[in-house]
Formats: C-alpha cells, structure tokens, sequence
C-alpha cells in the first residue's frame, strides 16, 4: 500500500512525497509534490502501473547507455561466442563512442537517425550500418522489455538499401584451375573435399576420420570449429568446437567414390587414427627459388642514382641497382635464407599461429589459399566459401532434387536452397535456345 510523506522544503513550505511498492517489495518514490493530494494521486497511479505490469524503476532509466551495455546487456544476454565476439567489437567500433555517455531516457528517434547519417558520411557500407543499427536495435529492445526505457529509439528508423549483387558461381573449368595452382597435395584433398561436400569451413576443418564411413560413402557433420578471441572462449582458448553447428542437428550425406578413395588413401598414408583431424595447420616455410645464374640475355639494370648499371640476377643489382625483377629479388632471397640457415643476422623465427591443431582460416587464406588465386590466372575473386556455393549450383544444374540439396548443405530454409538455382554462367541457355527456336518459325 502506497503512501504519502510529509517534509519541509527549503523554504520552510511543507512538501509530500510519494511512495509505494514494486513488484519486488521495495519502496520506491513517486516523486515529490507541494499538496498531500498531488502526492496521494502520484502513488496510486505507480500502484496501478504495479499490477499492470508496466512499472519500473525511473532511476535506471537515468542511468548511461555505457553502464547498461557494460554492466546489464553484455554480461547477461545469451549469445554465441562468435557472435559474442563480432558484437562486441561493432559496439565499440560504431556505437558507444555516439552513444555511451548519453542517459537511456535521453535517446530518440533523431539521435539515431543523426548517427546512421554520420555512419553514412564516414563511408560505412551500407551491409555494415544494417549491422550496427541491427545490434542497437537489439539492445533497445531488451530494454524496452525491461522497462528502462519507455521508447524503442529505433522503431521507424531507416538505414542505406543494401544493393543485392549477382552471385558468381565457380564453373568446374575454373575450380579445376584453382585447383592445381595449390601447392600441396593436401591443399588440393582440401579444396576438393569442400567442393564434393559443401561444408562449411568450420565443418571441413573439424572433420574426423570417425565421421567418415569409407565403405558406404557417407559423412556425417554434427560438430564445426569455430575461432575466436580467447576472451571470448570460455577456457581461454583460440578454437571452440560446438556440437551440431549452425541448425543445432548433425547431417549425413553420400560422397562420390573417387573422393572416397582419395580420402582413404590419405588416412592410410598418415597413419590417422579414429578421433584425429582429417586436415591439420601443417606451418611451413616456403623454400626460396634457385637464383638463376646470370646470362647474357638478361642485360643489365637501368643506370641507378650514380649511374651505373648492373647485371640482372645479381647481389650488386638488387642492392645498388635497386631492380626488383624476378631475378633479381630470386637471387637476393638466395643469399638471405643462406644467411639464416647459417644462424647470422639474427633470423626472426617463422611466425606460429596459435592453433590446437585446427587450421586458422587467416592462415589459410593468406598462405595457401590467396597465392593460388594469383597462380591460377582467374579474373576474379573465389572465397573458400564460395566452393560450397558451387556444391550447391552444380548438384541443381545436374538435376538434383531440390530437397534433398537442403537437406545436404543443411539449410534452414528451402528458400536460401533456391537462390542457387540458374547460378551457373550457362544456365540460361536453354531458355535462349527456345527463344530462338520459336522466333526463327516466321523465317521458314
């Protein structure tokens, strides 16, 4: 039961404050009133708001946008760590340096608006400003719920159109290019495996010799790896394995025998056992090409500050020519690894990610993967992803049943299963043969 409190103000005047009970027990005011009427009135509308379920406690809505992400939102709200990990980081990035010293209360509608604006005039793509008002919207809506604010500042709020672009799908005279420009044969089991199966990365490089029944060809995918910020993990680790990823229920789909035969062949070669990881981070650095030995038809160097000129291939041309042709640069990491296998000039040691085994995708993509792509002479930009979208176009193009192409890929919906369908360069062709099969009947 709600009460009212008689003081004196300042100026000697009586002054009534109103109290009454939240659902807690607690006694809470109601604000301070000049009549006992006033203050009586205040009570009994908090009291009402009480049992409708619609009150709170004014004074957290006072509170900083900094302190309730910091203290409230972050710590409490369920996520996974990845998405943990990415949140966090947009947060900082975008959101609190606008933000964060503001009240909660304080926080509308145009203060949004001038902020998504202010993404927009400091170049942001639009996928990214989609991102960040997403992950503020979020944080508004749980505490619109719980009755910090009375407004949801991001209701009604518009953000840049994200353009839609064309999907580039990697034919097989492509793949077959990419392919043999990796440089191990590991590499290439690798990329085929991702290309015969379509899994996820995560789902490649988690992949055991258990989940594979060699003699029926079948795979089966209830775990992926993820890799994170160890102070997102909650061992402090780098990789985190999570059972039945993405649509929280393993999979199991039939592989061809030749890529069969190739993966057995691989376990046997090394000697894998039941619990080991199909494709490990095998760290190695790569081995300088041979200098080529200085000819005549090579010539010589442009003439350098003091004009004199060098032969190409030589110490003396990369040094004091200052060339850096392929002969040049060959002969000068020639020398260099000499001197580091010899243990002079103080050899910085090759770099070693932190890794349990698991491949790190950086790694992967700058070392093995990226090196390809420029070896293999493609005129655009393949994603190791991107050969699971492959996967997906090449099994419609053939025919395949477009439900158990969901099934296969595990995908949530039948609608993501569809947009791979007529991705191929030459998908369309038959509707353009029967266009010009039936426009060609008025020439006969």
């Amino acid at each position: 039961m709600g009460f009212s409190r008689k003081r004196l103000g300042a100026n000697g005047k009586p002054r009534y404050t109103a109290y009454y009970m939240d659902v807690r027990g607690r006694e809470l005011s109601a604000g301070t009133f000049s009549s006992k009427k006033e203050a009586d009135k205040a009570w009994q509308q908090a009291e009402a708001k009480v049992a409708e379920g619609r009150a709170g406690n004014p004074a957290r809505g006072k509170q900083t946008f900094r302190r309730y992400v910091e203290e409230e939102w972050l710590p409490h709200h369920i996520m996974e760590a990845t998405t943990r990990e990415g949140y966090t980081y947009s947060i900082y990035a975008h959101i609190m340096n606008w933000f964060g010293p503001m009240r909660m209360i304080e926080i509308l509608p145009s203060d949004v608006r001038a902020w998504v604006k202010d993404q927009q005039d400091r170049g942001l793509s639009p996928a990214t400003i989609r991102l960040n008002k997403s992950i503020l919207s979020g944080i508004f809506t749980t505490a619109l719920n719980d009755q910090i604010t009375a407004l949801h500042p991001c209701k009604g709020v518009k953000t840049p159109t994200v353009p839609k672009k064309p999907r580039r799908i990697v034919t097989p005279e492509e793949f077959d290019q990419l392919y043999y420009a990796l440089p191990t044969e590991e590499n290439r089991l690798l990329a085929e495996t991702a290309i015969e199966s379509g899994m996820r990365w995560g789902e490649l490089t988690e992949l055991r010799v258990k989940d594979l029944e060699l003699t029926n060809c079948l795979v089966t995918v209830s775990r992926t790896v993820v890799e994170i910020n160890p102070k997102h993990h909650p061992e402090g680790k780098r990789f985190l394995i999570k059972e039945y990823p993405k649509d929280r229920e393993f999979r199991r789909f039939k592989i061809s025998p030749q890529i069969v035969a190739k993966l057995k062949q691989y376990i046997n070669d090394n000697k894998l056992q039941r619990d080991d990881l199909l494709f490990v981070y095998r760290p190695e650095e790569p081995a300088p090409q041979a200098a080529p030995q200085p000819a005549e038809h090579l010539g010589l160097t442009e003439p350098n500050a003091a004009g004199r000129r060098y032969r190409h291939g030589t110490l003396s041309a990369y040094s004091a020519g200052k060339c850096r042709c392929q002969h040049c640069k060959n002969a000068y990491a020639v020398y260099r690894a000499g001197r580091r296998a010899a243990g002079k000039d103080n050899p910085r040691p090759t770099r070693q990610w932190d890794s349990d085994g698991h491949i790190p995708r950086r790694w992967f993509r700058d070392q093995v993967w990226r090196p390809a792509l420029a070896a293999s002479g493609l005129e655009f930009k393949v994603k190791m992803h991107d050969l699971r979208h492959a996967h997906a176009s090449w099994l419609l193009a053939g025919g395949a049943d477009l439900q158990v192409v969901k099934e296969r890929l595990g995908h949530g919906s039948i609608s993501t299963t569809e947009k791979y369908l007529h991705t191929l360069p030459d998908a369309d062709e038959t509707a353009l043969d029967a266009l010009i099969r039936t426009r060609s009947r008025s020439r006969r």
